[in-house]
Parts: C-alpha cells; sequence; structure tokens
C-alpha cells in the first residue's frame, strides 16, 4: 500500500478540501482502553497548547465574530377563523367550543343497516337513561314504555332476520333482551319527529304529570346528542365517499375581505396545519340566509364581525431570548456536564431515518445558534409575522423579516409550518401561521368497520372487501367469518324448503364426469366494483359497486351479495332517488397498492373537560393486489355419487 503523500501546506489543504479525511469534530467521546474508568472520566487538561489544539479540532476558530441577541421585540398581526364549510354544503360560523377534529370528521352513528337494526347496546342504553329519568321523578312505568317500544324477537325462519339468527352471538343478545329492554332510539326518534304525545303516548302516566315527562323528553334528547356529536342533517357532513377523504374549507377575516384556506385530502386522523392550502380564487365563505336548523347539536356560534381582521393593530411584544433546549441535549460548551440519560454516542440511525440525522445534526452542531421567543396565541388564530427588530451584545440594532418570502413557486425558498397557495399563479408566498383549534390527543376506539380497496388484474376490477362488518348487537366480527355463517344461514333456508317441498329439487345426477359452470363464487364479504365509462368523456372512466349474485344449491331465486358496512352501503338505502343509489368511486383512489378504511368511535376532551365522543374515518395504504379466483365458463368435476355411470353393451 503506498503512503500517503506529505502535507506541505495544512492550511490550504484544508481550506481547498483536497483530502476528505481531514475534516473537523463537533463531538468527541472518550474510549477508555482498559478496566479502570477513573482516568478516562477525569478529562485532564494539558497545556496550552493542547488546548489550543481542542479548539481547532472542533473548529472554534471558524468563528464569524456575530454577537448573540440580548433583547428583541416583535411585530405581528393575528385573527381567528370564524367560518367553516363542508365541502358541497353551506357555510356556518365556527368557534372554538368544538375541536375541529369533532367537527370534520363526525357522521352518523348507525343505527340501522339497511333494513336491519344495529348497535343494540346503544340502543338498550338509552333506554337505560330513560327509564332512569322516568323512575326519579314520576314513577315506575318501565313496562308500559317496553310495550311501546320493544326490542323485537328475531325469527329465525324469516329472511328479514337473517342477519341476526345467522350469528349466534347476536341471535342470543338480541333474545336475551327481546320483550324484556325498552328499545330507546325508537324512542328517541318518535321524539325528534316533533310527535306531541310521544313522551307519554300509550301509557298509564296521569295526565297531570305530562308536562314533567315532556321536559324529561328534551332532557333526554339534549344527554344524546352530549353523548355523541353528530352532523345536523341540514348541514351535511365533510365525508367524500367518492374520494375516501374530508373535504372542508374554513376561513379568517383580514383587511381586504377573507382569507380561506381549503383541505381536500384530509384522511389521516391527526389535523394540523399541513393539510391546509391557501385558496386565492375564494375571496370570502357567503353564510346564507336563513341561518341552519337552529335545533341543530352544534353549540351557539358567536358573529364572525367579532374577530378583529388579521393585522389590524399589531402589539409589539418585547422579550429577552433564550436559547433553544431540550431534556437530554448535549452542552455547547466544551467542559460542561451532560444528562447521563441520553447517549448520542450510541445512536444508530437506519439509512431511511433522516428525520433522527437532522435532529442529531442540529443538537450536535447547530444548537447554539437557535434562540426561542415564547409568543401565546389562543387556539384557532392565524399569526402573521411583520418583523422583529433584535438587538446583540455590540449594541448593534438588526430588523429580521420573515423568512420563507417570495413567490410561492419559487423552488428555492425554504420555510416551515407554512401553507402553500393553491394554483400555478406567481402569488407571494403566505407566511402566515396557522393554529388549528385542534387537540394533541385523541382516544380511538377499536374499528367498527374496516374494509379493503384492492385490485384484481386477474378478473380486471377492484373489489371492496369487508375485514369487519357491524353485528346487530353492536360488536363487530371478522368479514369473511361473518359472510360465511350468513351464506350457510341462507343455505339451511333453502334446505327446509327443498324438505318441506316447497320448493322443486334441482336434479343432481350428471351424465359425465365434468360439467360446464357458467360462474363460481367469491366470499360474500367480497363486493365487486367494475370499471364505467363517465358521461361525457370517451377516455375518463370510474369504478362502480356491483353485486355478485348469492349461488345457493336448489335455489332459482338467488338474492344479490350486498354490503354490509356503512362505508360500502354509500346511497344504497336511498329510497327516495334511485339514481343516488350507485356508488362511484374515482378510479385513481385505489392505486396498485390498495387502500385501507375504518370507521369507528373517537373521544377526546375539550376545554374545561368536556367530552367529545364522534364516528370518524381513517384511511392509510393498502397491502398489494390480491385475486378473488373469479372464474367464468369453466370445466369442473362432478362427484362420483352424483354421476350416472352407463354399462357399454
Amino acid at each position: 500500500m503506498p503512503e500517503p503523500a506529505p502535507i506541505q501546506n495544512m492550511v490550504a489543504t484544508l481550506a481547498q478540501r483536497r483530502l476528505p479525511t481531514i475534516t473537523l469534530w463537533n463531538r468527541l467521546e472518550g474510549r477508555p482502553r482498559c478496566e479502570e474508568f477513573d482516568r478516562a472520566l477525569e478529562a485532564e487538561v494539558r497545556d496550552a497548547l493542547w488546548m489550543l489544539c481542542k479548539q481547532w479540532q472542533m473548529g472554534e476558530f471558524l468563528g464569524d465574530d456575530a454577537g448573540s441577541p440580548i433583547f428583541a421585540k416583535v411585530h405581528m398581526g393575528s385573527t381567528q377563523i370564524t367560518k367553516y364549510q363542508p365541502h358541497g354544503h353551506d357555510p356556518r360560523p365556527f368557534a372554538d367550543e368544538v375541536p375541529l377534529e369533532a367537527l370534520v370528521e363526525n357522521r352518523p352513528v348507525p343505527f340501522a343497516i339497511g333494513t336491519q337494526s344495529v348497535s343494540l347496546d346503544l340502543r338498550l342504553l338509552m333506554g337505560r337513561h330513560w327509564l332512569k329519568l322516568v323512575n326519579g321523578a314520576v314513577g315506575n312505568f318501565d313496562a308500559d314504555y317496553i310495550r311501546e317500544y320493544p326490542i323485537d324477537e328475531p325469527d329465525p325462519e324469516a329472511e328479514a332476520d337473517a342477519q341476526i339468527c345467522a350469528h349466534p352471538e347476536a341471535w342470543q343478545q338480541v333474545t336475551a333482551v327481546a320483550g324484556r329492554m325498552m328499545d330507546g332510539y325508537r324512542f328517541y326518534q318518535a321524539l325528534t319527529a316533533n310527535s306531541p304525545r310521544a313522551a307519554h303516548g300509550g301509557t298509564t302516566i296521569p295526565g297531570d304529570r305530562h308536562g314533567e315527562i315532556d321536559a324529561l323528553a328534551a332532557q333526554f334528547i339534549s344527554w344524546f346528542q352530549r353523548q355523541f356529536y353528530q352532523p345536523a342533517t341540514t348541514q351535511g357532513e365533510a365525508w367524500k365517499p367518492a374520494q375516501l377523504e374530508y373535504q372542508f374549507a374554513c376561513s379568517a377575516p383580514v383587511p381586504d375581505g377573507e382569507k380561506v384556506y381549503v383541505a381536500e385530502e384530509y384522511y389521516h386522523g391527526r389535523l394540523d396545519w399541513y393539510n391546509l392550502d391557501v385558496d386565492p380564487t375564494q375571496k370570502e365563505l357567503v353564510i346564507p340566509s336563513p341561518m341552519p336548523d337552529p335545533d341543530s347539536p352544534d353549540p351557539e356560534l358567536p358573529s364572525p364581525e367579532d374577530a378583529s381582521p388579521l393585522d389590524s393593530a399589531p402589539t409589539p411584544l418585547s422579550f429577552i431570548p433564550t436559547q433553544i433546549s431540550y431534556e437530554g441535549m448535549p452542552n455547547t460548551r466544551w467542559w460542561a456536564f451532560e444528562d447521563r440519560k441520553t447517549n448520542f454516542g450510541d445512536i444508530n440511525p437506519k439509512t431511511q431515518d433522516l428525520s433522527k440525522l437532522l435532529f442529531m445534526e442540529f443538537g450536535l452542531v447547530y444548537a447554539n445558534d437557535w434562540f426561542l421567543i415564547s409568543y401565546p396565541l389562543p387556539a384557532g388564530s392565524i399569526a402573521r409575522l411583520k418583523g422583529m427588530a433584535v438587538t446583540n451584545v455590540f449594541g448593534e440594532r438588526l430588523w429580521i423579516e420573515p423568512v420563507g418570502s417570495g413567490v410561492d413557486d419559487d423552488w428555492q425558498r425554504w420555510s416551515m409550518f407554512t401553507l402553500s397557495t393553491r394554483g400555478q399563479q406567481q402569488v407571494a408566498a403566505d407566511t402566515s401561521l396557522v393554529l388549528l383549534p385542534t387537540v394533541p390527543k385523541v382516544q380511538a376506539g377499536k374499528p367498527l368497520e374496516d374494509i379493503a380497496l384492492i385490485r384484481d388484474e386477474m378478473a380486471n376490477m377492484v373489489w371492496g372487501i369487508e375485514n369487519r362488518v357491524p353485528l346487530p348487537s353492536g360488536e363487530s366480527k371478522p368479514g369473511g367469518e361473518a359472510g360465511y355463517e350468513l351464506y350457510n344461514h341462507y343455505q339451511r333456508l333453502i334446505d327446509q324448503q327443498l324438505e318441506s317441498g316447497a320448493i322443486g329439487a334441482p336434479p343432481e345426477t350428471y351424465n359425465a364426469p365434468l360439467r360446464y359452470q357458467v360462474m363460481n363464487r367469491v366470499p360474500e364479504n367480497w363486493i365487486p366494483f367494475i370499471p364505467m365509462h363517465v358521461e361525457g368523456s370517451n377516455r375518463e372512466i370510474q369504478i362502480q359497486r356491483a353485486s355478485m349474485p348469492r349461488i345457493l344449491v336448489g335455489s332459482h331465486e338467488r338474492p344479490k351479495v350486498k354490503p354490509r358496512t356503512v362505508l360500502l352501503r354509500q346511497g344504497l338505502d336511498n329510497q327516495t332517488e334511485p339514481r343516488q343509489q350507485c356508488y362511484f368511486l374515482h378510479e385513481e383512489e385505489v392505486p396498485r397498492a390498495g387502500v385501507i378504511v375504518s370507521q369507528g368511535f373517537q373521544r377526546t376532551r375539550w376545554y374545561g373537560g368536556q367530552i367529545f365522543t364522534w364516528i370518524g374515518v381513517h384511511k392509510q395504504t393498502g397491502r398489494g393486489e390480491g385475486n378473488s379466483g373469479l372464474v367464468f365458463d369453466s370445466l369442473v368435476s362432478v362427484p362420483a355419487e352424483h354421476q350416472i355411470l352407463r354399462v357399454m353393451e
């Protein structure tokens, strides 16, 4: 191995970076080579030349003579978000009495899927609460309300109750409370239908106590709306089934009108500033007149005029800058002792841990150059920094403007925590800071529904696989198991009709060991989506929900397989407009990797400890393509017991 050439001029070599192996260190770690660590921990100081060499080794001779800030004054204007608009619906006033996640994500609690009643646990909860109110104020009239609003007992022979009787655990729970407990949701429906006698009609409660019952009914409605935050029927929800995401907009007043922020692709379950973009094409969100339904569960919201416009009379804030620090951060001075809880020398980042590498680089190299400004702002604020006057230790006073100014589309522009501007116009970058009224933590329950949308290249279609389906009891079950039980239940009903002679038996013998099969069957939790041309376009296509036939042995009338989840039954229960029963999904929403969509209860606490519970939807990337095994026009083997043997003469 040839020896390296001697370095004649070390200063020029370092300046020109001729040898990449000669670098500067930003941190030194002790490496004791004996069993005793005493000398290594002493950090002995040598002579003055040794100290100078260590300073050179750490790059301390490369200073730029910059003075440290000792005093600063910041000029900032702020405003508040005052309007909210779910996409496709009318805007309405907004205030931070409700977390923005709950306002955006909330969907109706499903109490019926098709013709089947579900959420038995919530129905019983509502019934028990109402009977408790009546017993505490008027007396025991449980029998009257159970008779008027009963839990119906399922019939195992009826096809309408197949989704109950097909699952033993759901059948047992419904049968156990049938005729014994009150259906609280049926009672709630009667109350909200503005029926004047719903609270006491059909009961033996004395007439002079009806006023007390009506007051309890209003209290019962208010209790349910506090327990479950749901969208008002007149205002709509932000969930867009065709895109499998939430879409909404909000605005805040500015001196020349309003600044409108839009979110078109929110599905992460964690709502923050990066979900929004500035829309320069919208100047204002106009609230229509008359206002939305006053009986909505939303709290009373202030008028948008109560908020001050952005940059109106900004108040300067004076402060003393402090260096940024965090627990376990390495000290910026050579001889300072650090917390032993954090060992930066033992950090082993992977190749994909870019954030960890940046965090280490900041703490080890650049932490000494950053200072902290504490500027309190309420949730829901939009703040824009005009500038900052900084005085350093040399007495110099500098005016610093926000970073990231310039054209929004400039690829060399760099900023953090700022929003992008929609469109391709050469507009000025938006440097405002948005603090959404969101919560730091949301408790997510187990998914009530879970579907996977995958591509099946062999069948040339998309499948919606119901991985978890809700049961009538209020619990959920794996979709494959639930589909298998439902299919066997329908087959048992057909077998009973064959035994009783209600329908004719199909032929069970064949003249050949092979038979022709038009198509086979797939699991009942696989819902097909087929490509369809978009009206008015020759090239664009969307995928439309379809139905598979339910192939039952001995059945001439085969009912089609319908989805059992709310996510895939979009529009299916709309009996007023048949056109809206179709469910179209944009093709680009199902990539090659597929998507997984789940729906379940979310719970959080807000100001003053107020609890909000709602049903929200989350989406994530799938696990790749799949194969349903669907085959058309095939030959299948006939079992030996079903063949007719011919003896040749």
